[in-house]
């Protein structure tokens, strides 16, 4: 495995440590969930990670009702494996249907925050699946609100939101009112652009070519391999990956 841990240092001292929105966008395997899971190893012991994803959760956008009980659900789910209060979990999980709103999720949200010993952050995976929705827009609208609160010291809420997909979702077109014309003002205008380089570069691609090195003993020179697998793929994680694999089938 290539060695990314000087990639996960920078997003932890560039973005999570100064408290940062943002979204991860990224072709297909070009190593977001992978990175995603060794930031959530090198944070798990600071900070409460809550991670969910919205692969396949369609029915999730079909209205607000839906929505809220649905990211309840799912935030649920992990509260469970970590060792909050078990009043926390049950008061998280308590809500009357005539309170199944974007201000009582707010609300909620903020609650569970400061009842927390650990300052929460919030991964969502897969968030362009319903991006073009009204209601995930509806989403983005309360944590952008809830941040600048936050940054006001109104309240407590997520201490990072971290959004992970292929689209970048500060280019989706706004409608507020079903009446209303689209305006490209996403109200994730909130986040910092990310501009962590993910793809590999020649010295983090030696560090696999000398783990490879030291069990098999080839001889080879790792130096000129890595600058050559990076000349062919531009880094690009699934390119090197492959490009690696049938170099060790072809040996």
């Amino acid at each position: 495995m290539v060695d990314i841990s000087q990639k996960v240092k920078q997003i932890v001292e560039e973005y999570i440590e100064p408290g940062y929105y943002f979204a991860i966008n990224r072709g297909r395997q070009y190593g977001k969930n992978t990175t995603l899971y060794q930031l959530e190893k090198y944070l798990q012991d600071q900070y409460m990670i809550i991670s969910i994803s919205f692969e396949g959760a369609d029915d999730l956008f079909d209205s607000r009702e839906n929505f809220v009980r649905g990211f309840a659900q799912l935030v649920t789910k992990e509260l469970e494996n970590e060792s909050l209060d078990a009043n926390v979990i049950e008061q998280w999980n308590h809500y009357e249907e005539d309170e199944l709103t974007f201000q009582n999720l707010g609300d909620k949200i903020s609650r569970l925050c400061t009842d927390s010993d650990k300052e929460i952050i919030l991964l969502i995976d897969e968030v362009d699946k319903s991006s073009s929705n009204q209601i995930f827009l509806s989403f983005l609208s309360l944590l952008r609100d809830k941040y600048l609160d936050r940054e006001k010291g109104k309240e407590n809420f997520f201490h990072n939101v971290i959004l992970t997909g292929v689209y970048d979702i500060k280019n989706l077109k706004l409608k507020i009112r079903p009446d209303a014309e689209h305006r490209y003002n996403s109200p994730w205008n909130i986040a910092e652009s990310f501009d962590v380089d993910m793809s590999f570069l020649p010295k983090e691609i030696a560090t696999m070519l000398e783990e490879y090195e030291a069990d098999y003993k080839y001889g080879m020179d790792i130096d000129k391999l890595s600058n050559e697998i990076y000349a062919y793929t531009s880094g690009y994680p699934y390119l090197v990956s492959q490009i690696c694999k049938l170099l060790d089938e072809s040996v």
